[in-house]
């Protein structure tokens, strides 16, 4: 049985890798690991198709260490005692683990030695958060490394070069395929690229070819084999993302019936993954501390979305679209947290002030109490005036409240009155 298409044109070298070029591209960590041939144990994490399994083949290939791959989840205990057996055979062993966040403590308890000794590389594998599933003695004998999910231009490079590949593509065969339709299939498959190959083998496949042997494949031929539609508008490959810009902006200008139309659109589609994330960002973005409840709804709505599938799950998506554009509006938080990125960006992180620095490194009886640090809760209301903020920002207002709705007008007058308070009292500590 001939190997998926997906599998056939697993990267074999680093410099085949599309996209991750934050880990394996030029001077990166991973490819300065491997240039320097000390390689250490690491976890991937991120959505699937995006390359973690790529990331090992390549890293594995471009040593002279032997690859094995195992699912934390399906395979056992005896399956890692056979890596490891090999490993002392041979030296060592690059072991790819999937779904390594399902890892049991007795596997676990296996592993670890073999970790520390380095006689197995282990490269865990999962969507998962680590820092959230994975256990702490695994994170700590390993690096983690965040993937992302892949650009349409990404995934197109890697489609053509499946086309044109003769040992391990499909470049043996015929195939036409109009550029714009590679671009839908490249924009459709959310960053997948796994989703995306396997799109494009089933459509050949599936397809009859000419009596000249040659493989058409039409854009109807692409939509069936992902099951997703694309826009009859789309000219240049930019409908779907239009379509997307126009759903946030119509909640955001609160044209309930404009988002509406853009939802449909949406759904007509078949792209459930961009509706559920652009309106989760939405809900924190545009609607923020104005309403923090519709944004906690409007994850469950999701949630059940998600649990639901199409075409149920158009239902508590119209109730969440309502809802966010029916609410008050403030994107006071998103501002307030670029202004603090930006002043770190721009070198102004300062120090942290002495009293609140750790105190466990001191010798400190009291770890609530660093140096003249003053403990909240033993005063009354449980607040007193000191500086939190380091010196080189000390007066930075990076919050600025809007009133836009009692909520956040609630948060607003907390927020001056604390403000002023503090002030007050530095003041009056300082004899100023």
């Amino acid at each position: 049985m001939a190997q998926p298409l997906a599998w056939r044109m697993r990267p074999q070298q680093l410099a085949d890798i599309v996209g991750q070029q934050h880990l394996v591209g030029p001077g990166k960590i991973i490819a300065r690991m491997v240039k320097a041939k000390q390689l250490s144990s690491m976890i991937l994490y991120g959505p699937p198709g995006t390359g973690k399994t790529s990331i090992a083949s390549a890293i594995a290939g471009s040593t002279k260490y032997a690859f094995r791959t195992l699912n934390a989840a399906t395979n056992t205990k005896k399956d890692l005692q056979a890596v490891a057996e090999e490993a002392r055979m041979s030296g060592t062993v690059i072991l790819l683990l999937d779904e390594i966040h399902r890892l049991d403590k007795t596997k676990q308890d296996f592993l670890l030695p073999l970790l520390e000794s380095g006689r197995i590389i282990l490269i865990g594998a999962t969507t998962e958060n680590p820092y959230m599933t994975i256990n702490p003695a695994i994170r700590s004998r390993t690096q983690i490394f965040e993937v992302y999910p892949l650009k349409p231009d990404e995934i197109k490079v890697a489609l053509k070069r499946a086309l044109t590949d003769e040992k391990n593509g499909l470049g043996q065969q015929k195939i036409d395929i109009a550029d714009d339709t590679l671009d839908f299939l490249a924009q459709r498959t959310n960053g997948d690229l796994r989703s995306a190959l396997n799109g494009l083998e089933l459509a050949v496949n599936s397809t009859t070819p000419t009596t000249d042997g040659v493989i058409e494949l039409t854009l109807t031929d692409i939509e069936e084999s992902i099951q997703k539609k694309s826009f009859s508008h789309d000219k240049n490959g930019d409908a779907h993302y239009d379509v997307i810009s126009a759903f946030q902006k119509s909640i955001r200008g609160s044209d309930t019936d404009a988002a509406l139309h853009y939802l449909a659109e949406l759904i007509v589609a078949g792209d459930l993954t961009s509706i559920m994330r652009r309106l989760m960002v939405i809900a924190y973005e545009d609607i923020g501390l104005a309403n923090p409840a519709a944004a906690a709804r409007t994850v469950s709505a999701c949630q059940a979305a998600e649990r639901l599938g199409l075409p149920e799950a158009r239902i508590p998506l119209a109730n969440s679209v309502i809802e966010l554009c029916l609410s008050p509006k403030s994107n006071s938080a998103i501002q307030a947290v670029d202004a603090a990125i930006s002043n770190i960006n721009n070198g102004k992180a300062g120090q942290v002030p002495r009293q609140l620095q750790d105190a466990h490194y001191a010798g400190a009886k009291d770890l609530h109490h660093g140096d003249n640090y003053q403990f909240p809760h033993d005063a009354p209301n449980d607040w007193l005036p000191q500086q939190y903020l380091p010196d080189i920002v000390a007066h930075q207002q990076y919050y600025k409240p809007k009133n836009n709705g009692k909520i956040e007008a609630a948060y607003a007058q907390q927020y001056r009155q604390l403000r002023q308070a503090q002030r007050d009292g530095l003041k009056n500590k300082n004899g100023s």
